[in-house]
């Protein structure tokens, strides 16, 4: 094989990799954009652990902080379990439209498979933020019935030539 053969493989490869690097964080950042997380507790200002006049008030105000920190916690894990299932619909967007492209646009087809499994990784870590075992197993599943299915059509049903 020539070198110029061999550089354009490498640069296929390289914008395909780059493609899907792009198309994962651009899906992460959209989620993020209109689908923002629930903003944290600020912490009370004036808790001081001496003992002083306002000891009650800041004893209250410490436990009002621990309690909206708590149903922040709360509301984090649902927003987690949201996002990944957002992420992982996207994810599987991406890897049927890099399929329905293979025989046409090889490069992008690569681009969009790529960015389809970087996606399908951030729904899975998003799903074990949830802290949901049960919502972990299924998006764990679905991501391996996907790969799956992508790796006989592209490498065992239709291999390249």
């Amino acid at each position: 094989m020539n070198v110029v053969m061999q550089e354009a493989k490498f640069t296929t490869a390289a914008y395909a990799i780059f493609l899907g690097l792009l198309l994962s964080v651009f899906a992460g950042f959209g989620i993020a954009t209109f689908y923002q997380a629930p903003s944290a507790p600020t912490f009370p200002e004036e808790v001081n652990p001496v003992n002083g006049p306002d000891q009650e008030r800041q004893q209250r105000d410490w436990l009002e902080y621990q309690e909206r920190t708590e149903q922040h916690q709360s509301g984090m894990e649902g927003y987690h379990r949201d996002v990944s299932i957002i992420s992982l619909v996207i994810a599987v967007f991406l890897v049927g439209a890099g399929l329905l492209l293979s025989s046409k646009i090889k490069v992008l087809a690569d681009g969009l498979l790529l960015g389809g499994i970087f996606t399908l990784l951030y729904s899975i870590g998003r799903s074990f933020a949830a802290e949901d075992a049960a919502h972990s197993f299924v998006t764990l599943a679905i991501a391996l019935a996907v790969v799956g299915y992508l790796g006989y059509n592209r490498f065992v049903k239709s291999p390249d030539k």
